[in-house]
């Protein structure tokens, strides 16, 4: 364990001072970060264009809301209306940035006051016209004798909703992001970045067996370790990189994320359900790892990769071909059947977990053993792998060759 250890820290130290994994450290999240600010600097709030409020006022309080939006800085145009509740959703299919009120006995009766917006509407409106409710709770006192029910109704407070409609149940299933989600897509998002940051730093593991075939020190370093050592460092190496990448992009990524959505991501981030999801992605990696470092000892050089091992390099990509039907249909067929396959195991279950209200735990338990059975034997493989192919040299391993050195 010990040399596992200082192959380890020997391929973090390597690493470490490399150019080039210095600049890919800062230059993703950065280019994440670019994507995310650039756009807003070439938009100009003073040329946006103004929400429309119209007031169905019953109530006879217009000049006063009038007077509220004339004295805020809000981006709106009031203006008075006698459309009917009725026809306000056919209204609001053909107009943008326009939003309805309807203030009448309910507002006195029940302390709710109708809104209907357009779908392109601000979404800090529904939380700026609440600045609204202060003439109304005059009316209320004006109007009732204040006893002690209706005291109750005057501290109750105003409050102004958007009625729920067949389109605006349909824009909430398909696009909004209540808080039940949040707790599942945010630790869902974070443990898949996780995965990908450790997988993709994982790969240079091709090109460190190969360099060190290449440069032929394999066989000074092996002189001092046993291959499965040097493996297992590699492993445990560029595993600790990744964790490296990881939070460094987590650290100048997050705080401009909240910044931009104003989501306290944090808040749902540490659940209980965020242990399972980076168990997955961990056991993810260990599988992808072990193929990396068993198919690169067997490559002379790593710009000569066959057919071969180009394709166990596109493996971390097959949970692409799951995205469209877990997507449609999370519990599906599909789905499930991309749940048990070793490959797309790590990536479609992540996604599932993230989309699903109830988890099925009787398939996240079959698919971690799958998971973690898959990965220790492809570890027992690629150790025999990578004992012969580090010290072949002059050619790439076929097929043929590497299934007679499983055999031995």
């Amino acid at each position: 364990m010990r040399n596992t250890l200082k192959v380890a820290k020997w391929e973090i130290k390597r690493n470490i001072k490399n150019k080039s994994f210095l600049i890919s450290l800062f230059i993703t999240p950065l280019i994440f970060i670019l994507f995310m600010v650039v756009p807003s600097l070439f938009s100009n709030d003073k040329e946006a264009t103004p929400t429309k409020v119209m007031v169905n006022d019953q109530l006879y309080i217009y000049t006063e809301l009038e007077a509220i939006v004339d004295q805020s800085e809000f981006n709106w145009v009031l203006e008075p209306s006698d459309m009917k509740e009725s026809d306000v959703e056919n209204e609001l299919k053909e107009s943008e940035d326009m939003a309805y009120l309807f203030i009448d006995e309910r507002a006195l009766n029940e302390g709710v006051v109708p809104v209907y917006m357009s779908d392109e509407i601000d979404s800090l409106f529904i939380n700026q016209v609440q600045l609204l409710a202060t003439p109304i709770q005059a009316v209320q006192m004006e109007q009732l004798g204040l006893s002690t029910d209706e005291l109750a109704i005057i501290t109750k407070g105003i409050t102004f909703i958007e009625p729920a409609t067949e389109e605006t149940s349909s824009k909430e299933s398909s696009g909004g992001m209540t808080a039940k989600e949040l707790e599942r897509m945010v630790p869902g998002a974070f443990a898949g970045f996780i995965m990908l940051s450790i997988v993709f730093t994982g790969m240079a593991i091709f090109q460190s067996a190969s360099d060190e075939k290449k440069n032929k020190i394999a066989e000074i370093i092996l002189s001092s370790l046993t291959p499965s050592e040097l493996m297992q460092g590699k492993i445990i190496g560029y595993f600790a990189l990744g964790i490296i990448q990881t939070f460094v992009s987590i650290v100048l990524v997050l705080p401009v994320l909240s910044w931009k959505i104003d989501i306290p991501f944090i808040e749902y981030l540490f659940v209980p359900e965020l242990v399972i999801l980076i168990l997955i992605a961990l056991l993810g990696y260990l599988l992808f790892a072990a193929l990396f470092v068993g198919v690169g000892a067997t490559m002379s050089d790593i710009s000569t990769a066959g057919n071969f091992q180009g394709l166990i390099m596109m493996l971390p990509f097959a949970p692409f071909i799951f995205i469209g039907p877990v997507f449609s249909d999370p519990s599906g067929l599909m789905a499930q059947i991309g749940t048990y396959i070793p490959f797309t195991t790590p990536g479609v279950l992540i996604l599932r977990l993230s989309l699903l209200e109830e988890w099925p735990w009787v398939e996240i338990i079959i698919a971690l053993a799958i998971l973690a059975i898959s990965a220790w034997l492809f570890m027992k493989l690629a150790g025999k792998i990578f004992k012969v192919g580090i010290l072949m040299y002059g050619k790439n391993a076929s097929l043929k060759e590497i299934v007679k050195w499983l055999r031995a």
